[in-house]
């Protein structure tokens, strides 16, 4: 892949910082990892990518790392560890980024060139300046097999564009807002500050990794472009309902750490009115996903597993119980009886149509 000349200088000189490092998190990823590195590799110079093979072991995964670490030398790098799961790779990408801000990228997932080389042009702005967002927002796009229309999730009804703001300068965030790990570009010293460090050989721990870090983040930046291509189609990935439901365990322990973070840093999330909305709001979502997945499984156990993820939230906080208990998605999520669970499914399927719920 021929790379632009049109590069910005910063990054030029190898050494220097980059202004970005991507992690790409990859386990027997070979059947599609090249879409998602030579998406990335029109960054250039200015960009470092990190692919972490995570112990893959069934394909040639590890020698399509080397193969690129070795033909793009000082922008790609090629990290072998033992299995540990999606959140030990982000953790290693985290570990080993030099650039001034840090992106995770799945390696079924591509961004879109155009908005790529905005993004770019964004970071390179604030290198030199003094004020820099802790937090970058763009838009992605779901990529779901089959489907010609692309469901875009945006947030330009929400926050400001193309300036930096804070908590107190977004609207009002309503059940729908939520922002997830295609969204958003970290400054990588506030992953490090907040401590941030992702349970290992558990899935969906994408949420802890877009709620956590919240607590830090003071200034946001907006910029209005579908960066991020989200695929959504293969029948073994961690989004398909049967196998978040055969992974509940794992949903219910994310799910849990979640509930914990938000009540042992209550007093320092309530400081800020907007923060707080938001993080409360998409703390209910996941208790949602959370019930939904329990229910649909159609066994007593997980009923039972259900009820006792309500009753942690309760002996934890019993207001904030309170309040997601009586809310529209908590009440709908809490029916009595067989047709109460039917009625929830059927909510749940609204709120997926409204809500883009994968």
């Amino acid at each position: 892949m021929k790379l632009p000349s049109t590069i910005g200088a910063i990054g030029r000189m190898r050494g220097s910082m980059k202004l970005l490092s991507i992690a790409i998190p990859c386990y027997n990823s070979a059947d599609y990892m090249e879409k998602c590195i030579d998406s990335l590799l029109t960054g250039g110079d200015e960009v470092e990518i990190l692919i972490v093979d995570d112990g893959s072991a069934k394909d040639n995964t590890a020698e399509i790392a080397d193969r690129y670490a070795a033909e793009y030398p000082g922008i790609v790098r090629a990290i072998h560890q033992p299995n540990g799961g999606h959140g030990a790779a982000v953790n290693k990408g985290i570990e080993n980024a030099t650039g001034l801000y840090f992106k995770v990228v799945d390696s079924d997932d591509w961004v879109q060139q155009e908005a790529y080389m905005k993004i770019l042009e964004a970071l390179r702005g604030f290198a030199g300046d003094e004020k820099q967002p802790d937090m970058l927002i763009s838009n992605f796009v779901y990529e779901k097999e089959g489907e010609k229309r692309k469901k875009v999730m945006r947030y330009h009804h929400i926050l400001p564009k193309d300036k930096i703001f804070t908590w107190e300068d977004c609207r009002h965030f309503r059940k729908g807002h939520y922002i997830l790990m295609h969204s958003v570009i970290f400054r990588t010293q506030l992953l490090r500050d907040c401590g941030l460090h992702l349970p290992e050989h558990t899935f969906y721990v994408d949420n802890l990794y877009v709620f956590e870090p919240l607590l830090q983040v003071e200034y946001m930046y907006y910029l209005d472009v579908n960066f991020y291509r989200y695929y959504i189609g293969r029948a073994d990935q961690s989004v398909n309902e049967s196998i978040m439901i055969s992974r509940l365990d794992q949903q219910i322990k994310v799910n849990k750490l979640m509930i914990d973070y938000y009540i042992d840093n209550k007093p320092e999330i309530v400081k800020q009115k907007r923060r707080q909305q938001y993080m409360r709001n998409y703390l209910e979502i996941i208790m949602t996903v959370s019930s939904i997945l329990c229910i649909r499984s159609g066994t007593e156990e997980n009923l039972e597993v259900k009820k006792e993820l309500w009753q942690y939230l309760k002996e934890r906080d019993g207001f904030l119980h309170f309040w997601m208990r009586n809310g529209i998605m908590g009440g709908a999520m809490n029916l009595p009886g067989k047709g109460g669970r039917k009625i929830s499914v059927e909510g749940y399927r609204i709120c997926q149509k409204i809500f883009n719920f994968n």
